[in-house]
């Protein structure tokens, strides 16, 4: 690969990176990228830009501007390749599911009669349908979408159904910010103090990484207990009520 020769003029660093020379300039000029190494009057780059410009073009994609980029650049010491693996690291979904389509029709069918404008904006607010244009819908979690469908078929409301997805999804919320103030006060911050050390980059990814299924294996864990303690509760006291008429 050229990006291992780490020998690549401007012309070849747009090619391997697929971007303009111009916009590779421009990053230059804003202090993004480091300076060349010149060499009887021309610049080489090595994997060391390649790996930036990458960190740069992920991070754009992601809504992050340019101003933003500097910053984590500036803040971080490890090198680029050690920033943009991180960067990955960090905004990755935390779920693993596929996001279907649907349209406006089979939405109103499996939401039932009660999908009406008001209920449809809420659950576009709760992030279980996310609009399009021209009639269209994306459903970032398939899963959640079904779990809204059985309650309907029990019964439930529509409105009620959206009641217990809120309800979870702020208890969701206090427990992720759980796990992300640990990993900040645990693991970043310290590592922040110490001047984020070249070396400890990798030890910090990790903990990133081991991070998602603890956060998810723990909840679920605490949940499935809670639940059956929950329901031999109150299954228990419903059952002692039948006896004794």
């Amino acid at each position: 690969m050229a990006e291992a020769t780490a020998e690549l003029t401007i012309d070849e660093l747009a090619r391997e990176t697929g971007m303009t020379v111009r916009n590779i300039r421009a990053h230059q000029s804003r202090g993004l990228l480091p300076p060349p190494e010149v060499r009887a009057r021309t610049g080489y780059y090595g994997r060391e830009h390649v790996a930036r410009l990458r960190l740069i073009q992920e991070l754009q994609g992601n809504g992050y501007n340019l101003a933003a980029i500097k910053d984590l650049v500036a803040r971080s010491s490890g090198s680029s390749q050690e920033a943009l693996d991180f960067a990955r690291a960090l905004l990755a979904p935390f779920e693993d599911e596929r996001p279907e389509v649907i349209d406006a029709t089979e939405l109103a069918e499996r939401y039932g009669p009660d999908a009406d404008p008001k209920l449809l904006a809420r659950a576009e607010k709760l992030g279980i349908v996310v609009p399009l244009g021209e009639g269209r819908y994306e459903i970032p979690s398939p899963t959640l979408l079904r779990a809204g469908e059985t309650l309907i078929s029990l019964g439930i409301p529509l409105t009620k159904a959206l009641d217990v997805i809120e309800s979870v999804a702020r208890h969701a919320d206090s427990v992720a910010a759980t796990f992300v103030r640990l990993f900040l006060d645990r693991v970043w911050k310290p590592f922040d103090k110490a001047g984020q050390p070249e070396t400890d980059w990798p030890a910090v990814l990790v903990a990133l990484e081991q991070l998602r299924p603890l956060a998810s294996e723990t909840l679920v864990a605490i949940f499935q207990q809670r639940m059956t303690q929950a329901a031999e509760k109150a299954c228990g006291g419903e059952l002692d009520r039948r006896v004794k008429r």
